[in-house]
């Protein structure tokens, strides 16, 4: 079954940026899609962005269009999330996520089926 392992957490300051990994193992075929989910103290788990990466296709929230960027590279079966343009709102913890099919069938964190541990965000 897939493993996911998320790298890449910190601090930055307000207006900097940090670059998470997510390293996956397991997978038997490429039908896949993998999301950046997260959560602030207090608060429910939200989608960030998704990737498909057999099709290419992406996805982002409102809240970080413009300054984040998800992107992969299929031979290290490696996932990033760049995050640029930081502000204390992005403070929380980032989970990486994967499913079986096409990221257009559900992006709730209820349709993803493989988490990793989790990676603090902190802003100031």
């Amino acid at each position: 079954h897939v493993q996911l392992v998320e790298s890449g957490g910190g601090s930055a300051q307000a207006g900097g940026s940090l670059a998470l990994s997510c390293e996956a193992s397991g997978y038997t075929d490429s039908t896949y899609c993998v999301g950046w989910f997260r959560q602030a103290p207090g608060a429910e788990r939200v989608g960030v962005a998704s990737i498909f990466p057999n099709g290419a296709s992406t996805d982002y929230a409102d809240s970080v269009k413009g300054r984040f960027t998800i992107s992969v590279d299929n031979g290290r079966n490696t996932v990033y999330l760049q995050m640029n343009s930081l502000t204390a709102e992005d403070t929380a913890m980032y989970y990486c996520a994967a499913k079986a099919g096409s990221c257009a069938a559900g992006r709730k964190s209820a349709d993803f089926d493989y988490w990793g541990q989790g990676t603090q965000v902190t802003v100031s």
